[in-house]
């Protein structure tokens, strides 16, 4: 095996932006490339003060393996709460083809699939009121920060809010998202009720919103709660709204906003539409009722992402390589 490129955070910042890996995933579905449901489960184990997550996920000209930590007691040490990396194989042989970091890998694909999300359930139900869409986050962590820019480049202007249990958290993300070009305030229940869309990245065990504050047409996308035991949402919002996941087995697995709400027996007589449902237009929303977007995090979703980047990689180097070799 010859040596592997490692693309750091700020490679695959420089390779692909977060509009790109919306469209990376949109192509995906749409064609058919990708199948939700076809997606292997992820593994967890247990690790030294902490635990191991590994994403397989396999296509027809690639494959992959993400293999992350998570150490619950490293942000209190001022250290990443979450490391590790992506391996992207050749499915031919199998063989290693690329490193990548993965929670860069992460930060980029999860808004992007939010992202894609939010922007088909809105051009699925009534037009916004306004050029500006209104937006409340709860959560101060870097993929709050990171949903909102991805949807300020996707979606147009937004006029943002964000919710915390801590003042001095809101201050700092408001101060960072400041320092990012964009411009968000500290939001308070009444910025959540006049919102178009209403996101969710927290580690909140119980839910962080009440659902009377959900009007009949917002969009709420959910992305923070990972584990049937961890529920971001009340179950009241789930039972009256539109669900969309991005598949239906993972949910089952993993999605305790879904599984708080209703048991799995009863989601299967009652199937919730995945993402690919919504963007071939197989998914309809019901006028007057709020559409939820509840996301837990699918391997099919990074390795169509690190499968793009591989090839913007290899067409940067053999265009590095040939401005060489000209001179």
């Amino acid at each position: 095996m010859g040596t592997l490129d490692f693309l750091t955070a700020d490679d695959l910042k420089a390779l692909v932006t977060e509009a790109d890996a919306v469209d990376f995933l949109y192509d995906a579905l749409v064609s058919g490339r990708v199948d939700p449901e076809n997606d292997d489960p992820r593994l967890f184990s247990p690790a030294p003060d902490g635990e191991f997550l590994l994403m397989p996920g396999r296509a027809a000209d690639h494959s992959g393996v993400k293999l992350i930590t998570v150490a619950l007691g490293n942000p209190a040490r001022g250290k990443p709460k979450i490391q590790g990396v992506y391996v992207l194989f050749d499915s031919d042989d199998l063989a290693p083809r690329l490193l990548l970091d993965g929670p860069e890998l992460t930060l980029l694909r999860t808004p992007a699939v939010t992202v894609l999300a939010v922007r088909e359930l809105l051009e699925a139900g009534p037009e916004p009121d306004g050029s500006t869409l209104r937006v409340a986050v709860y959560g101060t962590g870097p993929q709050a920060l990171r949903h909102l820019q991805v949807m300020r480049t996707v979606l147009g202007p937004i006029d943002a809010a964000v919710l915390g249990r801590r003042p001095e958290a809101v201050d700092a993300f408001v101060a960072q998202a400041a320092a990012d070009g964009l411009v968000v305030r500290g939001g308070s229940p009444d910025d959540v009720r006049g919102a178009d869309v209403v996101l969710t990245a927290t580690s909140s065990p119980t839910p962080v919103l009440d659902d009377d504050l959900i009007g009949p047409d917002t969009v709420v996308a959910a992305m923070g709660a990972h584990g049937p035991e961890h529920a971001e949402l009340p179950p009241e919002l789930i039972r009256r709204a539109d669900i969309v996941v991005e598949g239906r087995g993972s949910a089952m697995r993993e999605a305790g906003n879904l599984l708080q709400a209703r048991s799995a027996q009863e989601w299967a007589q009652r199937p919730p539409a995945n993402l690919a449902d919504l963007v071939t237009g197989r998914f309809r929303r019901r006028p007057g009722v709020p559409a939820v977007f509840s996301g837990v995090g699918m391997s099919w979703e990074d390795l169509v992402v690190a499968g793009a980047v591989h090839h913007l990689h290899r067409s940067s180097s053999t265009d590095s390589a040939s401005a060489s070799d000209a001179h």
